[in-house]
């Protein structure tokens, strides 16, 4: 065994060597067929030409001859030789070159056989004018493969896990390296092997992995996440089938990591617990159970379930699990009551979300007793009817005792008192005594009242006890009222109207209005009183069924106007009741459908044809009074428009729209010279400028004036001194605009029509009346008392 390594991988460099140092081989072109002095012969076909191997990462020198190439016909003619392929004239170019004379092959630079494994050439001969003279040859060469690539893992780290507990044997993971040397020499070939593991427990050697595929498994029993959670294994892998020696190696890092399952049970931490809760309270948290679990926490292994299994068969309480601190939270759901029960003894068990495992045990542990004593409070009294009901016929007078509504107190065990009070009693018909609860009535019960809803009046009383604190608790007493006849019905509708002669269909609909109920309403009886006797002679009333009649004229005609017909209206209670009502009837002539016309509509409203007379007249004397109104309205304008003015009307100065002549218009007059009214830095150019200009202002060269500068946040009080002082730097600055200053016009020739205007004269020789001021109207009352205003004292 020993001698065969050696051969294989200390004498393999060696072979190479030699492979080099050999001789080159002569590769001839093959002839199939030769001239003979008997024609055209065929020649054996020369043996297959062997490929070239050429070791990899060669150190030289360069060019290395590799073979020789060759034709018999170089004895007679001069032949040139050459190569063409991948490697030669194509990319990559010039790995090898051939000697064209000599037909030496040569190979330039170093080979890797990781970019290429191998070559093909073709090797040609021609002769001096390029005429082929040899069919060209194939030429292979094949890249032997050096150990110059250590093996790589695709990760540094890799993560596995296995469950606690795992029997030997059991898969945790894999790990793969590549070497891009040939795979199939034992440069490719990678061997895999654990360094160290960490930490060492149980045992150094919990792993093993398998030195070809790479699976790692364990070895050992004695996983236990609660002692050590992960693993952390380097892992090496070496190529030459894993020799030490000779091959290359490289390490990853395995990190492993102990999964756990549910094998230790939770275990509560004392075998009693206690608690305590005010009675008729929910939703409070009374005890609070601790838990140990060793499994990883906030996982289903870990969070525990709670349940009551005895001691609670009504359901007062559930526990609620803390999801961050797994505590188990005793609350109340159903409120309990300390006359009923003043301790409670419940027995608890705690489990995990997810099963114990296989062979796992619950502990004693996990079960223990809760102690939940019920505190005593003050409750408030309740009715043990409420709403209590009772029934009474309306009209009960006052002072009558309907009941007792009386509460009950719940704490048995205190010796308390309770008194009533009246909480809400909309009519103001009942009180309570406040002692005993004993309902008096104050006012008679009326069942047609506005406050009884459906026959029902409701009351609702207040019952306090004198705990401490002190407690209440309300009642509601519900009347149902049963009617009695004691409401007369009334007829409707109050008014109406029909035609003045007698009609076949023709006539009043009627029925009544009862506030009572059954069987104290209709069917209602409907007739005409006897007194006065023309009632009855003008009217009758017939019955259409229960709960209607019908109100007609006994007579052909009746005059038109407003009659009020009494009808008696009587119900069918026990006693029944009668009600003598009045409906207005409008007696009207009608048209050909039987509606009162318009004029017949006013006759029966009880006018005479000598006020609807003296209704028109009066409307014809308004309709003139207003005529007669607007026409002296419409004089007096006239009138004041057509007044004469004091002063003519063209010296009018009062505010009026004047209209002038136009006297522009037309493209001509729109060529403005803008120019013309810009102010000119100098005087200079005045004598040149074109004819045109009409004044130039000439700025005085002289300092400006110092105007005050304004605050940033003036006060209120400095803003009038502000002002006054930039006033007077404005009425002393001589820099300001407008200046005074030469004003130069332009000569616009002579010949002009208009006089001279130096004739014009404002003084006066002799003494002007201005006192007609005073007629001209308070808009000129001023100049009045400027001018006409005489000589001052």
């Amino acid at each position: 065994m020993h001698n065969w390594w050696l051969t294989k991988y200390f004498f393999a460099p060696l072979y190479y060597v030699r492979l080099l140092r050999a001789p080159p081989t002569v590769i001839m072109f093959p002839r199939q067929w030769e001239m003979s002095s008997k024609g055209l012969r065929r020649q054996k076909r020369d043996w297959v030409i062997p490929p070239i191997n050429v070791p990899e990462n060669s150190r030289g020198p360069f060019p290395q001859m590799l073979v020789s190439i060759r034709s018999d016909q170089d004895r007679n003619i001069s032949i040139r030789y050459s190569i063409t392929g991948v490697g030669a004239d194509q990319p990559p170019n010039e790995v090898f070159s051939i000697d064209p004379v000599a037909g030496k092959m040569f190979v330039t630079k170093p080979l890797d056989r990781e970019r290429r494994s191998s070559y093909h050439l073709r090797a040609h001969a021609v002769n001096m004018n390029g005429e082929r003279v040899e069919s060209p040859i194939d030429l292979y060469i094949y890249v032997i493969d050096m150990n110059d690539n250590r093996p790589e893992f695709k990760n540094q780290v890799y993560n596995g896990s296995v469950d606690e507990g795992s029997k030997p044997g059991t898969f945790v993971m894999h790990l793969a390296a590549f070497d891009n040397d040939d795979n199939t020499t034992a440069n490719g070939m990678v061997r895999y092997r654990i360094l160290s593991q960490t930490p060492h427990s149980p045992i150094p050697n919990m792993f093993t992995i398998n030195s070809e595929t790479g699976d790692i498994v364990t070895v050992a029993a004695g996983l236990d996440r609660e002692k050590v959670s992960q693993y952390s294994i380097i892992v090496q892998a070496t190529d030459m089938e894993g020799n030490l020696n000779f091959g290359l190696s490289n390490t990853a890092t395995a990190i492993i990591s102990v999964t756990d399952i549910n094998d230790n049970p939770p275990e509560l931490t004392s075998r009693t617990f206690s608690g305590e809760v005010p009675e008729n309270r929910v939703n409070v948290v009374v005890a609070n159970l601790t838990v140990i679990d060793r499994d990883q926490p906030h996982s289903p292994n870990w969070n525990a379930v709670y349940r009551i299994i005895s001691g609670d068969p009504i359901g007062h309480f559930t526990i609620i699990t803390d999801q961050h601190t797994n505590d188990g939270m005793v609350t109340v759901v159903k409120p309990v009551d300390f006359e009923q029960n003043r301790a409670f003894m419940l027995t608890v068990v705690v489990n995990n979300q997810a099963p114990l495992a296989s062979g796992i045990q619950s502990s004693l542990q996990s079960t223990s007793g809760v102690t939940i004593s019920v505190v005593d409070i003050n409750e408030p009294p309740y009715f043990p009817t409420n709403p209590k009901s009772i029934r009474f016929e309306e009209g009960v007078p006052a002072g009558t005792s309907l009941t007792t509504f009386s509460a009950s107190d719940p704490d048995r065990f205190m010796q308390q008192s309770i008194r009533y009070s009246k909480l809400a009693d909309p009519a103001d018909w009942l009180s309570i005594n406040n002692t005993n609860g004993q309902i008096i009535t104050t006012a008679t019960l009326d069942r047609e009242s506005i406050y009884v809803k459906n026959n029902i009046y409701e009351a609702t009383f207040l019952a306090v006890d004198n705990g401490s604190p002190m407690a209440s608790g309300t009642g509601t007493l519900q009347i149902y009222l049963i009617d009695v006849n004691d409401n007369a019905p009334s007829l409707l509708p109050r008014e109406s109207q029909i035609c003045e002669r007698i009609n076949r269909n023709a006539g009043i609909n009627i029925t009544a209005a009862d506030t009572d109920t059954d069987p104290n309403v209709g069917p209602f009886v409907f007739e005409l009183p006897t007194f006065p006797a023309s009632i009855r002679r003008n009217w009758t009333v017939s019955r259409l069924n229960g709960d209607y009649a019908r109100l007609s004229l006994r007579t052909q005609y009746l005059e038109p106007g407003v009659y009020e017909v009494p009808v008696i209206v009587t119900d069918s209670g026990n006693p029944p009741l009668s009600n003598r009502s009045i409906i207005k009837v409008k007696v009207c002539p009608c048209d050909e459908n039987g509606d009162c016309t318009l004029v017949g509509a006013v006759a029966a409203a009880g006018l005479g044809t000598g006020a609807i007379i003296a209704i028109l007249v009066c409307i014809i004397i308004l309709l003139s009074m207003v005529l007669v109104f607007v026409l002296w309205m419409k004089r007096r304008e006239k009138e004041r428009q057509t007044k004469q003015l004091l002063i003519d009307p063209e010296d009018d100065v009062r505010d009026n729209i004047l209209k002038y002549d136009e006297e522009g218009g037309g493209e001509e007059d729109q060529d403005y010279d803008l120019s013309q009214l810009q102010q000119p830095d100098s005087l200079e150019h005045i004598i040149s400028k074109p004819p045109g200009v009409r004044r130039v202002d000439e700025r005085p060269i002289i300092p400006e004036s110092q105007y005050p500068i304004r605050p940033v946040v003036p006060h209120p009080g400095d803003i009038g001194d502000f002002i006054n002082e930039g006033l007077r730097a404005a009425d002393n600055d001589p820099t300001a605009p407008p200046y005074d200053s030469l004003l130069v016009f332009d000569y616009e020739g002579s010949g002009s029509t208009v006089g001279s205007v130096s004739s014009l004269n404002s003084s006066s020789t002799g003494d002007q009346d201005y006192d007609y001021l005073n007629d001209w109207g308070p808009r000129f009352k001023k100049l009045a008392d400027m001018y006409g205003g005489g000589d001052d004292e």
